[in-house]
């Protein structure tokens, strides 16, 4: 429906067109004034609406009921009105001159409309593109989001999709409108009443052209810098070696488990951080917005990167999305992404070359389940777990198929976190039941930005939504883990609660302090060993690798696998010993040998996974 009423409403004002300026013209140049008006009426129309009006929901289809189509084609017709005026007291003033050209010109003309158009419109699409990035993302690094195109897209939020449309896409196309207008009636030499030429057309054509070029150089430049391109570029033309030189394999013969294998239940906590605590913990709160998991943290280990009782590791290269927190922190790996390299799930491949947990404990004999309240085919989670450790695959579209919610049903990222937790004890209680030791991971969605999911069961005691979302999204968990603690296996079973990754919401931390250190929640409750320090450790997640495994009583050979140390032993980690810089820019640089070693598809001899 909302196709044919922008349709309606070119047709409508291309009648009264017609009408009010009495000219013949013949069925071609109906055809294109047609769709003209549809073009730049609907887009100012839809401009006035999400920036005027406050109405951005006006870009979605179900926003067109009946009410709302009659309102939209009022505003719509008014538009076009004004525009008639504009247009029939310019014609009054002025003549017209036109030119009869070739067919053979007028396909050039047509080409330089087009080719001026769409230097115009890339420079502000890149403008606005940029700075709703930057808006709504936060400051992450571009290669998340070069991550996320090339790896699948299915069971992302509907909202990102609408915010993308109605915020640079309709921005950018309004303010495009005017040169679109002066490019379409480039067809004219403007000659006052008195025969005076005022504008020829060759004139008009190099001052648009002129324009479009500066809009263009002005946009790719302005993008650029705000995105930090040229450091993206510059990590891909280099080749450091840091990561062939340290990375240990974790083959075998590198960790030895124990006689009896302890369980393993891992729950990822979107975007949990710190800072969600009261200051006097190390957060950056007045209130504590996390008091049981305050509370459950004291009966076990808590890593810190200070003196405060919370802290967490530095969120590193690659490392500051929820695909690239688990790759991390299951292989001891950053994410990185090479420009000709694998598609990260698209392929039925995702780091082919790498071993991690997963494979690991698969090989040990595990019984393995990934549950997300999400579609897991998002960022190719799927191809992930299932060609790292075979893992039973339970997201959204798996509850919807074995009838756990109804077929149409979706909130949020799928199903809420409220459903995600008793259905978590149901896979949970099977697992224990296979005669397997076993490892069930999983990880919430309602903490996810902008504002977190309010789910009825919330409750809404402070203004601040994601506040309330963060305090009842922690306190699930919590309940969840003395769930866990009431059934008979629970004794042979390591907990393992971490932060994804840091918060990407852009108004909550608004007014932080900008030299406050934001590092990711981390607990292991009921591990196999004790660790030797729990403070002052400087580390990066992918550090958690070795860390889980020797949480589960596992004994590491020389304290490292992957890039990872075991934070239970006294061996610095990398950041310890090279400090945070180095670090940090080393594994943000090109290496071949990832790309080679753990990218390459060819040779990999790992199994593709179909989607």
């Amino acid at each position: 429906m909302q196709w044919v009423i922008y349709l309606l409403v070119g047709g409508l004002v291309t009648v009264m067109d017609v009408l009010l300026l009495k000219q013949q013209q013949s069925l071609r140049h109906l055809f294109f004034k047609l769709i003209f008006y549809v073009i730049t009426i609907n887009i100012i129309s839809l401009g006035i609406f999400v920036f005027l009006l406050r109405r951005p929901d006006s870009v979605g289809s179900a926003t067109y009921t009946t009410i709302f189509a009659v309102y939209y084609i009022g505003v719509a017709l008014l538009v076009g009105i004004v525009w008639l005026c504009i247009k029939y007291f310019i014609q009054r003033q002025t003549l017209i001159q036109f030119r009869e050209t070739g067919v053979k010109r007028q396909k050039l003309d047509v080409v330089f409309k087009v080719f001026t158009m769409l230097l115009a419109l890339i420079g502000l699409l890149t403008v606005f593109f940029a700075n709703w990035f930057i808006g709504y993302f936060g400051n992450i690094t571009p290669e998340q989001f070069l991550f996320n195109l090339k790896s699948p897209i299915k069971g992302t939020s509907d909202g990102m999709v609408d915010e993308i449309v109605r915020t640079p896409i309709l921005t950018a196309l309004c303010l495009v409108i005017p040169l679109f207008i002066l490019v379409v009636y480039n067809r004219y030499d403007m000659i006052s009443q008195n025969q005076r030429t005022l504008l020829k057309r060759t004139t008009m054509r190099a001052l648009l052209l002129v324009v479009a070029v500066v809009v263009l150089i002005s946009g790719v430049t302005y993008g650029t810098q705000k995105l930090r391109l040229v450091e993206v570029y510059e990590a891909y033309a280099k080749d450091s070696q840091y990561i062939k030189k340290n990375y240990v394999a974790p083959t075998a013969e590198q960790y030895q488990f124990p006689e009896k294998k302890r369980n393993l239940v891992h729950i990822y906590l979107e975007s949990v951080e710190n800072s969600y605590l009261s200051k006097d913990l190390g957060g950056h709160m007045d209130e504590n917005l996390m008091p049981e998991l305050t509370s459950l943290s004291k009966e076990g280990v808590h890593f810190s990167d200070s003196n405060y009782p919370f802290g967490g590791p530095h969120q590193t290269y690659g490392s500051s999305w929820s695909v690239a927190g688990m790759v991390n922190m299951g292989m001891g790996l950053p994410l990185k992404i090479p420009m000709n390299g694998n598609s990260y799930g698209k392929s039925g491949y995702f780091l082919p070359g790498a071993r991690g947990i997963g494979d690991i404990l698969h090989e040990e004999g595990y019984e393995q389940t990934i549950m997300f309240g999400a579609n897991a085919d998002f960022g190719g989670l799927t191809t992930y777990f299932k060609s790292h450790g075979d893992f039973n695959i339970w997201d959204w579209k798996y509850a919807r198929e074995n009838g756990y919610i109804p077929k149409d049903y979706k909130v949020w990222w799928g199903f809420e976190d409220d459903k995600l937790y008793d259905f978590a004890k149901q896979e949970i209680t099977r697992l224990s039941q296979t005669g397997k030791p076993f490892n069930f991971t999983m990880e919430t969605a309602d903490t996810h930005f902008p504002d977190g999911y309010v789910s009825k069961n919330t409750p809404t005691p402070r203004d601040n939504q994601y506040a309330n979302v963060i305090a009842y999204s922690t306190s699930e968990a919590v309940e969840f883990v003395r769930w866990l603690q009431q059934q008979p296996y629970y004794e042979n079973t390591t907990i393992v609660i971490t932060g994804d990754h840091l918060s990407m919401d852009k108004k909550f931390f608004k007014h932080f302090d900008p030299d406050y250190k934001r590092d990711i929640f981390n607990l292991i409750i009921n591990p196999a060993n004790e660790p030797k320090k729990v403070q002052n450790r400087q580390f990066a997640p992918l550090d958690m690798f070795p860390t889980i495994l020797s949480s589960m009583g596992v004994e590491i050979k020389g304290d490292r696998l992957g890039l990872g140390t075991d934070l239970f032993s006294d061996t610095p980690t990398l950041i310890e010993r090279d400090g945070l810089k180095k670090f940090d820019h080393e594994i943000s640089v090109n290496s071949n040998y990832y790309t080679k070693q753990f990218v390459d598809e060819r040779g990999s001899g790992k199994q593709k996974v179909e989607q």
